[in-house]
């Protein structure tokens, strides 16, 4: 699976004219399952999400986590994380999980991030989606985790 984590002051999802999602502080988590992932991927990215300390503490350092600053999440769904582009200029996605097999695993990180996080806002799988955030820093972390 692949993430790419922004620290935002706050962000939120439209699709077709209505907000679906929103938070204030917290990750824009943009989420890619790819083929071969599986739910046990999808745990070690949740944790290493929830975990990962890129909030400032009092002395402006990067040492609080998502968790411990008490944002939210906001999980959209991104197969273009899938792209690869080293066969000309036509992005081919074929790395990307099959839509179904895609559309189970994100429901899956969905529904363990809810349990495991108290404020957890989502887009919506396979729609024309427009995201607003203000990125916070700007701060950026692609994530990546594959095998069992």
């Amino acid at each position: 699976m692949k993430a790419v984590l922004q620290r935002v002051r706050e962000a939120r999802v439209v699709v077709d004219g209505a907000v679906i999602g929103q938070i204030d502080q917290g990750l824009l988590v943009l989420l890619c399952a790819e083929q071969g992932d599986t739910p046990a991927v999808a745990d070690r990215l949740l944790a290493k999400v929830l975990k990962l300390r890129i909030f400032a503490d009092e002395a402006g350092k990067m040492n609080r986590s998502v968790q411990d600053v008490g944002g939210g999440l906001l999980v959209v769904s991104q197969f273009t994380l899938a792209a690869d582009v080293s066969g000309g200029n036509r992005p081919s996605f074929t790395g990307a999980a099959a839509p179904e097999e895609g559309r189970r695993l994100y429901e899956y990180f969905v529904a363990q991030a809810r349990a495991a996080h108290a404020v957890v806002q989502t887009g919506q799988f396979a729609a024309d989606m427009q995201v607003h955030l203000v990125n916070d820093g700007p701060v950026t972390i692609p994530l990546e985790f594959s095998g069992g």
